[in-house]
């Protein structure tokens, strides 16, 4: 018997330093892959911005408390804010969750009838997701004007067929996105990617860039559509969204909507 607990305590040590080296294993391969997601990351992020500015002139917004937000301890959102010349909001999104990073990057158009664009993508390991979308935020969507902007998004978006499709799970916001794309792929994907969302941005500003500038009268109404917009998702809540409602209350992550991610209270 005794021999028995001698062969026990003496398996111990072998045991944790196994379960150590695990640890130290996998904690060392996630540091690893964050640190090469985080340059691409950084590199798509920063293609984008430059692709941006040969369109238009953007000045940075102060987003004051919102400029760093904590969640869960170890999710730190990195939040940007601009105004684009002629066209509306920008707000970008960083956060590097270790196994995980993400940019989110939003266009709300106020001064020009064009629908609001949304992306998102994700850094997994080696996988990655990306998703663009764009919302029918305006008046009259049946418009030839309107019309016209949608064909030359669709345009854009037949371009990345070759990507792999994503699937997503319906919700309510379902019915306003008009143009969509949501693609998976692998590191080696890294460069279709980043070209897929210099191309969203590069569409996007051409197309704004030949309309004409909303009047007042259409300026209030399309900020009320997208301050319904706003305080849907609050109310209804989405992937996103119901992240900054567990974590900041539902107060807080209107306000941070309201002033910042999509800010319609800077433009009244």
């Amino acid at each position: 018997m005794k021999n028995n607990d001698v062969k026990k305590r003496k398996k111990w040590p072998v045991v944790l330093m196994v379960i150590f080296f695990i640890i130290g294993f996998l904690a060392g391969f996630t540091t690893v892959n964050a640190s090469k997601n985080m340059k691409v990351m950084n590199r798509t992020l920063d293609s984008g911005m430059k692709t941006m500015s040969e369109y238009a002139s953007f000045t940075p917004v102060d987003p004051g408390e919102y400029r760093q937000i904590k969640m869960y301890g170890v999710m730190k959102f990195d939040v940007s804010q601009y105004d684009i010349e002629d066209t509306g909001n920008l707000s970008v999104m960083k956060v590097n969750m270790g196994f995980m990073q993400m940019v989110s990057f939003i266009i709300t158009p106020y001064k020009k009838n064009m629908p609001l664009l949304s992306m998102d993508f994700m850094y997994i390991m080696g996988k990655r997701k990306a998703y663009v979308e764009f919302y029918d935020l305006v008046g009259d969507t049946s418009s030839p004007e309107y019309k016209g902007v949608i064909e030359k998004l669709k345009k854009f978006s037949g371009s990345y067929s070759d990507l792999e499709e994503l699937e997503t799970k319906p919700a309510w916001y379902d019915k306003l996105m008009t143009v969509v794309l949501h693609k998976a792929g692998k590191r080696q994907d890294d460069d279709r990617i980043e070209q897929m969302f210099c191309d969203a941005i590069r569409c996007y500003m051409e197309t704004a860039r030949e309309l004409e500038p909303l009047s007042e009268e259409e300026k209030a109404a399309k900020l009320e559509i997208t301050q319904k917009y706003c305080d849907d998702l609050v109310e209804h809540g989405g992937v996103s969204t119901d992240v900054f409602k567990k974590q900041l209350g539902e107060e807080k992550t209107k306000d941070f909507f309201d002033k910042v991610l999509f800010g319609p209270e800077r433009y009244r």
